[in-house]
């Protein structure tokens, strides 16, 4: 395959909403992965045919010019909340209503008994209702509404 046609592959790709392409011809086959932007390592596009050995498209270079300092210090780390912690079960989204728009399972200052539902994560296309687990008050409420969360990561917070 010719490197015009190679490139014109490779800006299609990364133009478009197309994450991913894969052309194969007689003389080889081609598959162009678009990078995900969260990613540091530039895209690369592999070529495979019967006469070349795999290859990477060569890494971009560094811009010249002066480089930005260090942080001076670490972020500051968070204090642990006092109180009973609800922790996130899964990976997922977080949502304080039931419906969007709707009015949220549960408010700073709202007392909750055990099992009262207290939020939802959605995760994999499916609602799932977190439970409180301990009686007490809201005293904070630690995820945005729609915020991606992580496995363990703290919800809210019961006293």
């Amino acid at each position: 395959m010719d490197l015009r046609k190679l490139k014109t592959l490779v800006d299609l790709v990364s133009e478009s909403n197309i994450s991913e392409l894969e052309i194969t011809e007689a003389d080889g086959k081609v598959r162009i992965v678009k990078a995900d932007p969260g990613l540091v390592r530039p895209a690369a596009a592999w070529v495979q045919s019967p006469v070349m050995a795999p290859m990477m498209a060569p890494p971009m270079a560094a811009p010249a010019g002066p480089t930005a300092p260090a942080p001076a210090a670490m972020a500051a780390v968070p204090a642990p909340e006092t109180g009973h912690v609800i922790r996130s079960p899964m990976v997922g989204t977080f949502y304080r209503a039931s419906s969007p728009g709707g009015k949220p399972l549960v408010e700073v200052g709202q007392a909750v008994k055990e099992g009262d539902p207290i939020c939802i994560i959605e995760a994999m296309k499916i609602m799932n209702e977190i439970d409180a687990d301990k009686a007490g008050t809201v005293t904070k409420v630690l995820a945005e509404n729609g915020q991606a969360v992580e496995f363990d990561q703290p919800l809210v917070v019961i006293e």
